[in-house]
């Protein structure tokens, strides 16, 4: 796993499952520097990224794209180089042929917070956007509906065997935010 850049060709990395049989994430890449790609069930590539802790961004990309998380292949290094990372992301898309969805239209989905404004239920817009409701009425309504989008991403994930104990953050949610902790 950890390796010189030339010997991190994508396609000869080891696959290891995202959520294994005991419904752990790999956590031997808790705390590890490197570059990872992440593949859905039929093992397309799906996105591409690096880290200074593999871990915590495999953990954050599986709240956030539970449906392409599937496989993983990781090269670590051992000190962090933005240079080195970003070269072996390069060579692991030009290897793919191109950039995987996740690392173009659907870039914002895999690398920033889910944004629940976006799947509120036509209801739940109604209420948001009623002129009678104050900030405090408009927060209580986000909030409620970033726990809906929560419950129904932990549904998808326990569906799936995580035993991985998962923790939103709290303050983002009254903002119709969800990212962890």
């Amino acid at each position: 796993m950890t390796a010189d850049i030339d010997d991190a060709s994508l396609f000869t990395l080891e696959y290891f499952p995202y959520i294994d049989d005991r419904g752990q994430l790999p956590d031997v890449f808790q705390g590890k520097i490197g570059a990872y790609a992440i593949f859905d069930q039929e093992k397309v590539l799906q996105f591409v990224g690096y880290s200074r802790d593999v871990y915590l961004s495999l953990k954050q990309h599986l709240i956030r794209q539970p449906q392409q998380c599937f496989w993983v292949k990781v090269q670590t290094i051992d000190r962090p180089s933005r240079a080195v990372l970003e070269s072996i992301e390069n060579a692991w898309i030009a290897e793919n042929g191109g950039a995987p969805l996740g690392n173009g239209n659907d870039k914002e989905k895999w690398t920033q917070p889910i944004d629940t404004k976006l799947v509120m239920l036509p209801e739940e817009q109604v209420s948001y956007q009623n002129p009678v409701n104050d900030e405090l009425t408009k927060m209580k309504i986000l909030k409620n509906v970033a726990r809906r989008v929560e419950t129904e991403i932990l549904a998808v994930l326990e569906a799936r065997g995580l035993q991985v104990q998962i923790r939103f953050n709290p303050k983002l949610k009254e903002e119709g935010l969800l990212d962890l902790k």
